[in-house]
């Protein structure tokens, strides 16, 4: 079999409705929209979620919870994402944007201790963790962070 020989199954295309051809075609003068109102116009129609002027469902329901804009964000990584870098390497926010460990800018970098390490790396992040620190020291590297957090 050859790509020029295959078609669809049978019956699993069908040809459009063509709308407004003549009154012959079924589906001419109104097109299949009825006679006069808003659904029978250019461009008429409600916009989504109206119910006729009834209280919409998204209007009836309480509000929830809110969105504190002076959040942080504050990129993650792992022990494990530092194999990426050879034996005796500086791992600060410059270096990890280059290796593509911590994407656009953010309010700070956090070193977790999900994984393991094996090769002496100086860290220079915002936060890390305890489990991490022991580890990066384990393997005969060093930590320069400005605050501690579990």
């Amino acid at each position: 079999m050859k790509l020029h020989e295959l078609s669809p199954a049978k019956g699993s295309r069908k040809a459009r409705k063509r709308l407004g051809r003549g009154v012959g075609s079924g589906s001419g003068k109104t097109a299949g929209r009825g006679t006069k109102g808003q659904n029978s116009r250019s461009g008429g129609g409600v916009r989504p979620g109206f119910e006729g002027g009834q209280l919409p469902l998204q209007r009836r329901l309480p509000k929830r919870g809110f969105t504190n804009i002076f959040k942080k964000q504050i990129a993650v990584i792992n022990v494990r994402d530092l194999s990426k870098f050879e034996s005796g390497a500086v791992v600060d926010e410059k270096t990890l944007l280059l290796k593509g460990l911590v994407k656009g800018p953010r309010d700070g970098i956090k070193l977790l201790g999900n994984g393991d390490i094996s090769i002496p790396l100086t860290i220079k992040v915002d936060q890390i963790s305890k489990s991490a620190k022991e580890k990066i020291e384990a393997a005969g590297g060093s930590v320069e962070a400005p605050q501690q957090r579990n």
